[in-house]
């Protein structure tokens, strides 16, 4: 982000980290911009979303079809591992209905969410297998209309001192300004 370290008061980030790759980097960038007790607030989407989508896909074949989308524990802990503190995070299930599963897929197309996945397959899907797909996804079918589920996770944490430490890959990372070793020297 181009701004200067520990130069912001308040991140707010609104269903944008599902779409990176790996969050955690994000998740620094945050802390690396936020002064020492600045809010970091935001939403993204959790693995429970667009599970009927996935489900219809995934009895068709065994590609991803459906963005992967990262666990609330697991963003609880992506948060601790970069050194956020008093991390609270929540979720709440929405379920939005459709008439017909095109309807879905050509709304998320509109809105740009498509496979983010890097596993992805490049190929258009054929017509029969769309068919398929649009068949299995019947299946959900309640009171006339298709769901489609949203697992949003809202999280919040407040931005740690400079000196409070990071967990690594081979245990904590502290780290201390020079200036607050003056005057621990002997002489």
């Amino acid at each position: 982000m181009p701004f200067a370290d520990a130069s912001v008061d308040l991140v707010y980030s609104n269903l944008c980290l599902q779409w990176c790759e790996d969050p955690g980097l994000a998740l620094d960038e945050f802390r690396r911009v936020l002064q020492p007790g600045g809010v970091l607030l935001f939403s993204t989407f959790g693995p429970g979303t667009l599970q009927e989508l996935r489900s219809a896909f995934a009895s068709v074949d065994a590609a991803p079809h459906v963005s992967r989308f990262v666990d609330m524990h697991d963003i609880g802990d992506a948060l601790l591992a970069t050194g956020f503190r008093d991390p609270v995070l929540e979720r709440d299930d929405f379920t939005l209905t459709y008439a017909d599963a095109r309807t879905l897929m050509h709304e998320l197309r509109a809105i740009g969410a498509t496979n983010a996945d890097a596993k992805r397959s490049r190929a258009l899907t054929g017509k029969t297998h769309l068919q398929q797909v649009i068949a299995a996804y019947e299946t959900f079918r309640r009171d006339g209309v298709l769901p489609a589920t949203y697992e949003v996770v809202y999280a919040h944490a407040l931005a740690p001192a400079p000196s409070q430490p990071r967990r690594g890959h081979g245990g904590d990372i502290a780290s201390f300004s020079v200036e607050s070793l003056r005057g621990s020297r002997r002489r």
